[in-house]
């Protein structure tokens, strides 16, 4: 599999993770923590750890799905 320069998997350490608004309580979705660094994991399965992108990653991501470019 080819390295990826920008996502690491680590377990997570003490951060503050959300939900969107939308999230029902029922519903498998994910949680983020936002910083210089940000989290994504399973809210569902949070002890398989997370995945963590630099800020400007994370941004330009969340443009893209905004302009529904993914």
């Amino acid at each position: 599999m080819p390295e990826n320069r920008f996502a690491s998997q680590t377990r997570t350490t003490v951060r503050r993770w959300h939900t969107s608004s939308y999230t029902h309580e029922e519903a498998a979705c994910v949680e983020v923590s936002e910083g210089p660094v940000t989290g994504v994991r399973d809210s569902k399965n949070r002890d398989l750890g997370a995945l963590f992108f630099p800020a400007g990653e994370w941004a330009a991501f969340v443009r893209a799905v905004r302009r529904g470019g993914l």
